[in-house]
């Protein structure tokens, strides 16, 4: 646990790699959830996530080969299965007996969806609660991926998506003219929120909406509606108690088949990426707060903070030392 934050590392479905970025028969080194990971596509094209460390000897697999749909290790060529299963003993044909009670390596149920890779990840090794969403604009169609942009940020995912509900800090920080008007609601595992954003132009007003929607911890999508259809994938993977990864996947929608490019369409993009990379140092410097001095005009953050803790297992969102409480 962090020593700024007083939560674990929460559970869910997170985004640990772009679906192009492992072909078959590849293997990737991960460092996500405090834990040394291995991401692999088999020759079958399946992807499955591991645990690093060879249970035999503790060789690092990631200096390992992919063998079929199985990881085989550097060291003695050891085969495991996708799901943590001891497959082949190259040089013995007898089985330990513990190999054959359990899956000796700690596996991580993964799922390729919306181009990304997605791991579940839950310390006590639960199974999903939910599954990953498919997202039609993120498929074949009049959509198409326009651009990627990542960073590490040195914070936590939860403090990353508070933002939804601080419309406020728009203003001071981002410098936009009006306070964003927007509904916001939290339902189960899912959060959505609506504003209206109309646009001003020389043929007149241009009717427009951002929405936003998401489930678990994982991040969420966006869709900005109006003179330039665009629609975002942001992804927040925690790499340990203190730093998280955050991806950006924008598509635009096709005009008359071709993706928009210039004016418009790009200037929405790059003012997106200049927000977050405006908020950034705010993140990287900030305590946080138990028991936060709000008003009346501020947004329902201590809403969102009593949401987002169901993600938090074993762990209480009450942080009652005085470190963790404003004033």
């Amino acid at each position: 646990m962090s020593k700024r934050f007083p939560f674990p590392i929460p559970f869910g479905w997170f985004a640990v790699a772009h679906a192009d970025e492992l072909k078959a028969a590849e293997l990737k080194s991960l460092q996500y959830f405090g834990r040394e990971l291995l991401l692999f596509r088999g020759e079958s094209g399946v992807a499955a996530t591991v645990d690093s460390y060879c249970p035999h000897l503790g060789a690092h697999l990631g200096r390992g080969r992919v063998v079929a749909d199985h990881i085989a290790c550097p060291f003695h060529a050891w085969e495991f299965t996708g799901e943590g299963r001891l497959a082949k003993i190259p040089y013995c044909e007898q089985m330990p007996g513990r190999a054959e009670k359990e899956a000796p390596l700690r596996a991580y149920p993964t799922v390729e969806r919306n181009n990304m890779l997605y791991v579940w990840y839950h310390p006590h090794g639960e199974p999903p609660a939910w599954d990953v969403e498919a997202l039609p604009q993120a498929g074949e169609g009049d959509w198409a991926q326009a651009r990627r942009q990542e960073w590490v940020v040195k914070t936590i995912p939860q403090e990353l998506m508070e933002n939804v509900a601080d419309p406020i800090h728009f203003l001071y920080v981002h410098g936009t003219k009006t306070l964003p008007d927007a509904t916001i609601r939290y339902e189960g595992r899912n959060y959505y929120s609506r504003q209206n954003a109309d646009m001003q132009t020389p043929k007149g007003i241009v009717p427009g909406s951002i929405e936003i929607q998401g489930t678990g911890p994982v991040g969420g999508w966006t869709l900005f509606s109006g003179i330039c259809d665009t629609f975002l994938m942001s992804f927040t993977t925690p790499i340990d108690d203190d730093h998280t990864h955050m991806r950006f996947v924008f598509y635009k929608k096709k005009v008359k088949g071709e993706i928009p490019k210039g004016g418009v369409a790009d200037a929405i993009i790059a003012d997106i990426i200049k927000q977050f990379e405006e908020d950034t140092p705010i993140w990287e410097e900030k305590r946080y707060w138990e028991q936060p001095m709000v008003c009346a005009k501020d947004g329902p953050i201590n809403k969102f903070r009593r949401w987002y803790s169901q993600f938090y297992p074993d762990a209480s969102p009450e942080n009652t030392s005085p470190e963790n409480k404003a004033g």
